[in-house]
């Protein structure tokens, strides 16, 4: 397993965002308990539209949570599979206070 380093601000905030939301802890769940899934096989086994998975992939997948690769079934039909991305986050005190130090400074209106 290859260690990342530990996120920045900016992906922390995003990868707790992403996290902030039920239908994406159980797709996380799905893909690690049962490896790589295409989008309707997904959908099927979490029981939401493929429309609203979609989202909520995308989420995951700008959080660096998931990734997608396009493949070709044998029939010609394109598909594209998602797997859990191999993550781990430290939510210490110290962890925080050094995620913070890198955040993007926003420019208030």
């Amino acid at each position: 397993m290859k260690t990342r380093p530990p996120p920045t601000g900016d992906q922390l905030l995003a990868m707790l965002a992403a996290l902030a939301n039920p239908h994406r802890l159980r797709i996380i769940a799905a893909l690690t308990a049962g490896g790589r899934r295409y989008i309707s096989q997904l959908a099927r086994e979490i029981g939401i539209s493929r429309p609203l998975l979609h989202l909520h992939l995308q989420k995951l997948e700008e959080a660096q949570l998931v990734t997608s690769q396009m493949e070709l079934s044998a029939d010609g039909k394109a598909l594209n599979f998602f797997e859990a991305a191999d993550f781990a986050l430290d939510l210490t005190p110290a962890a925080i206070a050094q995620a913070a130090a890198t955040l993007t400074p926003k420019t208030e209106t």
